[in-house]
């Protein structure tokens, strides 16, 4: 019989409902909505947050989240009390705070190796604390909590966990009636907009590669562009010769392109220089600039200490004569630059007299050599929204300081407002986004190319098996938060993974070292046609190969016993004869029989499987895994971040796929049954006759916010066997050759 567990709608007990999420895999568990947080079941009612949770989880005890042994219950026991008390009492948070930071300096989890309730308590109890999150705000949290915060928050069942809750989401009815429905962060409406009048723009700089970061900036414009009927402009920011290429303009339309986003305009600040040009003119007419011919070292000098350059009160005649000789492009007029003439004394930098036009005699990649003077991006920026139509502009909570300097320039130029909306910047653990260290990372050849899946491009995540849909749902899901965190990539990966799942075809793949024959007696060479997902009949069909001769893991084979009974997936149950072992322990072969009258599939192990047949010959496959290209979680201001560079990061595994995956075609997405999710970097190609030799079908793993996964024959699965089996699938990955025998 199951158990239904009641949840106040308008306070949620958030750790009993983390808990649920686990539960119900293993366990028949309904989730209603009421107006109290309670469980009954067997004459008994459990009302509190702790007894809940200690209830649901011994629903389940094959998870493991009470510990495994009787001291970690009694640590878990400890922790749920910490947090109900300690954390819940403004008085002592400061200093439970610090026991939480001592705690987990050195460790990834409060109790053991592995997640359990106390890890869901604890962070229940923080993410509803008003303390934890002014802690955050004013860095007072080590950046162990903060990972290990971080670290639960990308959990799948967390996420699914926090998705449930009345105002993140949809109602608990809604989501009843459409499960999987996409998460959804708060947005902060604009001001003044009006449905049909908003227009927002995307202005990158035409010098390098789309970033994630780059992603989520487009993808939030194109989203008020969607949500206000509005018009989004595709604006490239080419203020700057020295840096902007036709190749990267090329590529970055590509990207767009392949973040499904459609620009209404397309446009360059290029387009409008002359006319800023003349707006410099007026500004230096009218006093509220002046030119400067001070060399870059004194400026900065000035600026830090609030003094005034000589030529700050220049007269109009001297700041044109100056302009003259920097339009020209004289050798003086290279010398010069127009300073805005703000505030020298203002404790805000960025308004101590900015400069706003420098003289570059570089070639510019649209205009040539018509133009000796360019505006800075601060200057231009406001003049071009004010001219095309920009009702909002978005920006990074990094301009901040920026914004006052923005709307002085529309005021002193008398140009039509624009509204300024902040959103937090897309920070990234174990990575960086600068275009000068992504450069260097494919100069010095440690990643193939700006596509490599290692790098945080657009094109090396989608590469990796990220999908649009899912980059989409994660950038909504964050909402209109301005504050700024470094979130892990499982977080996103997360939710690639609900994008994929539910369409992903499943195939089998066994590693080629190691691989274990099993003989059946009385099986005969035969096929039959099975669903390539099992609760997706519309994925398609693919042929299922049976035989006396298959083959298994090694990994598989070790754990099976004489007389057991075992169930071939996509076959049927098998009763194991014998195991032959070598004198080193393992597996040299096996002989089984058939079993399939017996269709008792709930206590046997599963095993994935290939037919060894000259009728479907199995298709040589290459699985690779990458690891992060910086090992460092989170770089400190003062790091050498080259340091922190890790160098082995692709990971080969030659292995055996099956006879279907000779049809996979490059980008489609699949999951190898018990690996994880995969897709299709290079489709498999038969014998050359030049070579002699075939192509093999080289997959890319997809991460989906858990470890990656290695089959093993045992039953049930424990949080800490998935982490230990994880840990050891990575650790055996190994470069290998892919020379091919047929």
């Amino acid at each position: 019989m199951g158990v239904v567990l009641q949840i106040d709608k308008s306070s949620p007990f958030i750790g009993s409902l983390l808990v649920s999420q686990y539960v119900k895999k293993d366990f028949q568990l309904t989730i209603e909505w009421g107006k109290q947080n309670l469980v009954t079941t067997e004459g008994a009612t459990f009302s509190t947050a702790s007894s809940i949770c200690r209830y649901l989880t011994r629903l389940a005890p094959g998870l493991c989240l009470y510990g495994n042994s009787a001291v970690e219950k009694t640590e878990v026991d400890y922790w749920l009390q910490f947090a109900s008390e300690k954390l819940s009492c403004d008085s002592e948070f400061d200093n439970a705070l610090l026991y939480l930071d001592r705690t987990l300096g050195s460790a990834s989890y409060l109790v053991g190796a592995a997640l359990t309730l106390a890890d869901l308590s604890v962070w229940a109890a923080l993410r509803v604390s008003a303390a934890w999150c002014n802690a955050v705000a004013a860095r007072r949290v080590s950046s162990g909590t903060l990972n290990w915060f971080n670290l639960i928050a990308s959990q799948a069942e967390v996420t699914e966990a926090i998705a449930l809750l009345p105002g993140l989401k949809v109602t608990p009815t809604e989501q009843a009636k459409k499960e999987g429905q996409r998460d959804e962060g708060k947005f902060v409406d604009l001001p003044g907009a009006e449905k049909g009048n908003v227009v927002v723009r995307f202005p990158p700089e035409a010098s390098g590669f789309l970033h994630i970061g780059h992603a989520k900036a487009a993808l939030l414009n194109q989203y008020y562009q969607t949500t206000f009927d509005g018009k989004l402009i595709m604006r490239f920011d080419d203020t700057n010769p020295e840096k902007e290429k036709a190749d990267f303009e090329k590529v970055i339309l590509e990207d767009v392109k392949m973040l499904e986003i459609v620009p209404n305009v397309y446009s360059h600040t290029s387009d409008f220089f002359d006319r800023i040009a003349e707006l410099c003119e007026k500004l230096l007419r009218d006093g509220k600039a002046y030119v400067d011919d001070s060399p870059a070292e004194l400026m900065k000098q000035e600026r830090d200490a609030r003094e005034e350059s000589k030529h700050r009160n220049n007269p109009v005649e001297k700041n044109c004569e100056m302009w003259r000789e920097m339009v020209k492009g004289s050798g003086y007029g290279q010398e010069c630059c127009v300073r805005a003439k703000i505030d020298m004394k203002s404790d805000n930098g960025a308004l101590r007299d900015p400069v706003i036009f420098r003289c570059k005699t570089d070639e510019h990649v649209k205009t040539g050599f018509r133009y000796k003077v360019y505006p800075t991006y601060d200057f231009a920026c406001p003049i071009v929204d004010s001219l095309e139509g920009v009702t909002h502009a978005l920006r990074t909570t990094e301009y901040h300081d920026r914004d006052d300097q923005y709307h002085w320039f529309i005021n002193a130029l008398g140009l039509r407002q624009v509204h300024i909306w902040e959103y937090a910047r897309l920070n990234m653990m174990n990575t960086v986004l600068s275009k000068r260290k992504l450069t260097w990372f494919v100069s010095e050849g440690l990643v193939d190319g700006w596509d490599d899946p290692r790098m945080p491009t657009v094109r090396g995540v989608l590469r990796k098996g990220m999908t649009v849909d899912g980059l989409k749902q994660f950038i909504v899901a964050q909402g209109g938060s301005r504050s700024v965190v470094m979130m892990e990539w499982d977080k996103i990966w997360a939710f690639n993974k609900k994008v994929i799942d539910p369409v992903a075809a499943r195939f089998t793949a066994l590693e080629k070292e190691g691989v274990v024959p099993v003989y059946v007696a009385q099986a005969e060479v035969s096929k039959k046609m099975t669903a390539k997902h099992p609760k997706n009949a519309e994925v398609g069909e693919k042929a299922v190969w049976m035989g006396p001769n298959i083959l298994i893991d090694a990994a598989d084979a070790d754990t099976l016993e004489d007389g057991q009974v075992v169930t071939f997936i996509n076959w049927g149950n098998l009763r194991i004869v014998s195991v032959t072992r070598r004198a080193d322990g393992k597996v040299e072969k096996v002989t089984a029989e058939l079993n399939l009258e017996n269709t008792d599939y709930k206590r046997t192990s599963k095993l994935t499987w290939l037919a060894d047949l000259n009728e479907a010959p199995l298709v040589p496959t290459v699985c690779v895994a990458f690891d992060n290209l910086i090992s460092k979680a989170v770089l400190a201001k003062d790091d050498d971040w080259k340091s922190y560079i890790s160098r082995d990061t692709r990971h080969e595994t030659v292995m055996l796929g099956d006879p279907e995956l000779r049809n996979l075609k490059k980008g489609e997405i699949i999951q190898l049954q018990r690996r994880g999710y995969y897709i299709c970097d290079e489709p498999h190609a038969p014998v050359s006759r030049y070579t002699g030799k075939a192509s093999p079908c080289v997959l890319f793993y997809i991460p989906d916010g858990k470890e990656m996964p290695q089959p093993t024959g045992t039953k049930g699965s424990s949080a800490a066997k998935a982490t230990e089996v994880a840990k050891h699938a990575v650790g055996r990955q190994e470069t290998v050759a892919t020379n091919w025998k047929e």
